[in-house]
């Protein structure tokens, strides 16, 4: 491999990948890009690409949203990431009477066919990487995107992205889930089946401990349910008869980056060595089944509201965290979504802040450049086996899902939450500007807040493709989709055909729901 040499500002060579013994490397030492990937999935890591930076946005309007795509774009990002409002996710469309209130504000509202044009007019499907947060209607916005690239004339084999589809964690710590676990888990199996074969580059789940560390966990409790969560996946898919040489290498997962900075870096050095043991033990004997690939987002729930400044600093450090510990894409949150949705300011500060550290911080230039720090590797070891004495608790109640009805997940997280809130408040944890070195007087920080109008545009726009949509197509493929859905047959299809015959995001929930009923 003829590589570029990379030098520090004094002049001194850094080699691709340092071991604490020279002379017997790839004798004892693990090596980057080989099982079990401790030390990361490829060989030449960063040297060889950077991770994806990416910023997520979504939020009133398809159109709306779309302009900042284009903005984000033009900036340097290089991929996209879309937030949708929660209408979206729990199945309902904009003017139904439970969406009131809710309707793009946490996210952008997608009601149709015609909304998924607009959120990406003037972008090539071919050309970018999307990930869509979206979980128990991700078959649906999947769907979508394969109707929308369809009609652009895309190569579907060239397509890439990610949809979430994690219910399990939906279910164990953030709730917008509809149908049942077990029907939830088959519409999971049917897109890995689906997307096998007609989406090959397209990351069908991204299992997600992001969201449960957000709700209160530990990072080891944020390893240890999201890689749980992960056997269940592969064990539901393996029950479907699918190859987990094939499936294996389409799964993904997404972890959150706090502020321990070495605790963080051990985490994600962990999770990669406990996913590759787990996969083979599942019967994988493809490498790249084995490797745990990872979007990062650095700490929402870290941000403060007081000193909303200080949150650069805090992103910062998670960044590190997420470069240092080996990510493979990354989103940085803005410094005032503690108070609103990011504004355009905090967006593109963000975005500075990944490439600050990738251009200007020379952490990128060496393979997983804490190995063989005392510390860090036995931080590792510390975390991974604390993550396993977990996951057996878990397997002996019967696997993730099985632990969720029971309520140990959910309880776990919240006696964590709880412990940490408690130490906060009587000052054994210092959270700057909040508990110590508060000030008086806090300077203004610009706002961005959603109109409850967009609800109004939005369903005019409901109402107007109603009325010109062929209605014996509509009625057609809602009852093509019910009819799957009893038979068991692949959902796929028959839903990126409701929406090409322009079925709502709500109409095609409410097929399923009228089958699966709801999970309460």
């Amino acid at each position: 491999m003829n590589e570029k040499k990379v030098f520090t500002d004094s002049g001194i060579e850094i080699k691709r990948v340092y071991y604490p013994h020279p002379e017997t490397e790839n004798k004892i030492q693990e090596t980057p890009g080989e099982f079990p990937y401790t030390r990361g999935i490829q060989g030449d890591m960063y040297r060889g690409k950077l991770w994806t930076m990416r910023q997520y946005a979504g939020f009133s309007t398809a159109e709306e949203s779309n302009k900042r795509y284009h903005y984000l774009l033009s900036q340097g990002v290089m991929g996209l990431s879309v937030a949708f409002d929660l209408p979206t996710q729990i199945g309902y469309d904009s003017d139904h009477e439970l969406s009131e209130g809710e309707v793009g504000k946490v996210g952008v509202a997608i009601d149709s066919l015609e909304d998924m044009e607009l959120l990406f007019k003037d972008i090539k499907l071919e050309e970018v990487s999307t990930s869509m947060t979206i979980n128990a209607t991700g078959f649906i916005l999947l769907a979508l995107y394969v109707a929308l690239a369809k009609k652009q004339g895309a190569d579907l084999k060239k397509i890439t992205g990610t949809i979430q589809n994690d219910i399990l964690k939906e279910y164990a710590a953030r709730g917008t889930y509809i149908y049942p676990p077990k029907p939830s888990m088959r519409i999971i199996t049917d897109i890995f089946e689906w997307c096998s074969k007609e989406l090959p580059k397209w990351n069908t789940i991204s299992i997600s401990g992001y969201h449960i560390r957000e709700a209160g966990s530990t990072a080891v409790q944020e390893i240890a349910f999201t890689l749980s969560n992960g056997k269940a996946y592969v064990q539901a898919a393996l029950a479907k008869g699918l190859d987990i040489n094939v499936f294996g290498k389409r799964l993904s997962f997404f972890f959150n980056a706090h502020n321990n900075l070495f605790e963080e870096v051990a985490k994600f050095r962990a999770a990669r060595r406990m996913w590759a043991g787990m996969m083979k033990e599942l019967g994988a004997t493809d490498e790249k089944a084995m490797m745990l690939r990872f979007h990062t987002q650095t700490g929402g729930a870290t941000l403060t509201a007081q000193q909303p400044l200080n949150n650069i600093s805090r992103v910062t450090i998670q960044t590190l965290a997420a470069v240092l510990g080996g990510t493979q894409s990354l989103h940085t949150n803005g410094y005032d979504e503690a108070l609103s949705l990011p504004t355009e300011e905090a967006a593109r500060i963000a975005l500075r802040t990944q490439q600050i550290v990738a251009f200007e911080s020379g952490a990128p230039d060496t393979v997983d450049p804490l190995a063989g720090s005392y510390f860090i590797e036995s931080l590792t070891n510390e975390v991974e086996q604390k993550a396993h004495e977990l996951v057996s608790k878990i397997d002996a109640m019967g696997g993730s899902v099985s632990a969720i009805e029971a309520g140990f997940m959910q309880d776990e997280i919240a006696h964590s939450a709880y412990d940490y809130q408690r130490a906060i408040e009587s000052g054994e944890k210092i959270i700057v500007g909040v508990n110590k070195f508060a000030v008086d007087k806090e300077l203004p920080i610009p706002g961005f807040k959603i109109d409850d109008y967009i609800r109004v545009i939005q369903s005019e726009k409901l109402k107007l493709l109603r009325a010109k949509r062929n209605a014996d197509n509509v009625t057609g493929s809602l009852r093509d989709i019910t009819a799957a859905a009893k038979d068991g047959r692949n959902l796929m299809p028959v839903v990126i055909e409701a929406v090409e015959n322009h079925c709502t995001l709500g109409e095609i929930s409410d097929a399923l729901r009228a089958v699966f009923g709801e999970y309460k």
